[in-house]
Formats: structure tokens, C-alpha cells, sequence
């Protein structure tokens, strides 16, 4: 497997867990009724890293094996 097509899982394993994270604090804080934490834009990076990885992936692949 090359590390393009590696990457695409552990970028979007770690993606949810910062987000899962995120909402977590976001939650705790509302029900503790202390100020919320800044939202960042976790998802949409993670769904931006996966689609440069792919492009990426299929660049390499499609280079690789011209004839």
C-alpha cells in the first residue's frame, strides 16, 4: 500500500477523534453552564486533507503505471 492510500485512514480516524473531542468540550461546558469553547473547523480540514490525499493517491498511481 503506498502512503498516499495509508494516510486517507489515519487522516479521517484522527479527524473524528478531534471532533469527537470537540463536541465532547462543547457538551461538557453547556451542561456545567460555563462558557463554551472556541468551534473549530475540524471537519471541514479533515475532509480537505482526505480530498488532497485521494488527488494525490490517484496522481501517483496513474503516474506509476503509464506504460
Amino acid at each position: 500500500m503506498c502512503v498516499f492510500c495509508a494516510a486517507i485512514p489515519i487522516a479521517a480516524s484522527t479527524g473524528i477523534a478531534l471532533n469527537g473531542k470537540q463536541v465532547q468540550a462543547k457538551r461538557q461546558a453547556e451542561s456545567a453552564g460555563i462558557e463554551k469553547p472556541k468551534i473549530k473547523p475540524i471537519m471541514q480540514v479533515t475532509v480537505g486533507v482526505i480530498f488532497l490525499l485521494m488527488v494525490g493517491s490517484a496522481t501517483y498511481h496513474t503516474l506509476t503505471y503509464l506504460p
